[in-house]
């Protein structure tokens, strides 16, 4: 079974539990907060994906993160679930995928807009209802500062890169110059 195949069926099974249990936000912000930790600490990551580490001493860790970040019992059965069976390092696509099929079931779609410069919270907004009327999906923007842009915009959304950047412009042109 593949990387993907493992973090999928995981994935949806705790989307199942978490609409069973009306927590599929919850769910998926303590999903993320775990994440995230083991992105950043790679000690422990390394000694919750070890397979000469004893199970009881990673449960007791998962355990102190868990408390840490006041987790609910049902993360911590889930995270511990992951351990027992060895699949702690899936952790992160298992996220990313929880979020995707959540984000379907109630009808979000992701937006990351990067842009040369600040925008302004009208622009934002208009950006977001142009995008909603378009997918008819309620739109989440996430907007970024690039400069390297040097001016327009680049929006990402559902997989797809919609690019109005000068960068990309002026590469076009540049190409075009190439090519005689």
């Amino acid at each position: 079974m593949s990387n993907s195949a493992i973090s999928i069926r995981y994935a949806k099974a705790l989307l199942n539990i978490a609409s069973e249990e009306k927590q599929v936000e919850r769910y998926a912000e303590e999903l993320a907060g775990v994440a995230e930790i083991l992105k950043k600490e790679d000690l422990l990551r390394l000694l919750l994906d070890s397979p000469t580490f004893p199970l009881k001493k990673k449960s007791a860790i998962m355990h102190d993160v868990a408390e840490l970040l006041q987790m609910s019992s049902g993360m911590r059965k889930f995270l511990d679930l992951l351990l027992q069976k060895g699949r702690i390092i899936y952790l992160p696509q298992i996220d990313f995928n929880y979020r995707r099929f959540a984000d379907e079931q109630s009808g979000v779609l992701r937006a990351k807009i990067k842009s040369a410069h600040k925008l302004t919270k009208k622009r934002e907004e208009e950006i977001q209802k142009s995008l909603e009327t378009q997918t008819g999906k309620q739109v989440l923007l996430n907007v970024e500062i690039d400069k390297s842009l040097i001016g327009g915009l680049q929006a990402e959304m559902g997989g797809k890169l919609f690019d109005g950047s000068v960068k990309t412009q002026l590469k076009r042109i540049a190409d075009t110059l190439a090519k005689g």
